[in-house]
């Protein structure tokens, strides 16, 4: 089961935006880029890891909408520099929303997050198999 959606055939606006942005240098800053997200699925749950380094785990919020895990973060911060000659005031705003829709084999009560080194990580346990639903019932 997939937990990440892909899409296959890039428009042409993703492809030069790419070109730009690794072959040119350029990066939109008002864009924000979005943490590296790697998923591993072990034999009784699924691990997330989110590579995000520099923050703090209060500046994450962890939502799930019926099987939609979101994780977004908002960080405004402001700079000032008085000096008798000029003001300088400068505002830096970051913000991501990443999505994923987890298969219904997560027990949801059970989900954990831990931010540390600048990694968050969610630990995502299955439930036990559920009761298969199917009979072969025999004719007498």
């Amino acid at each position: 089961m997939n937990l990440v959606k892909f899409n296959q055939y890039p428009t042409i606006t993703d492809m030069l935006e790419n070109l730009e942005r690794n072959f040119l240098g350029r990066v939109d800053e008002t864009s924000g880029d979005v943490p590296a997200v790697n998923i591993e699925e072990k034999k009784d749950k699924f691990v997330l890891h989110m590579a995000a380094p520099g923050m703090k785990k209060d500046d994450f919020k962890i939502d799930l909408d019926n099987y939609v895990l979101t994780i977004s973060s908002e960080k405004k911060e402001e700079k000032n520099e008085d000096d008798k000659n000029f003001t300088r005031r400068e505002f830096i705003y970051n913000s991501f929303s990443r999505s994923f829709t987890l298969p219904k084999t997560v027990d949801i009560e059970k989900i954990t997050a831990e931010y540390k080194d600048g990694v968050l990580v969610l630990d995502m346990p299955k439930k036990e198999e559920e009761l298969k639903l199917t009979k072969q019932i025999k004719i007498s």
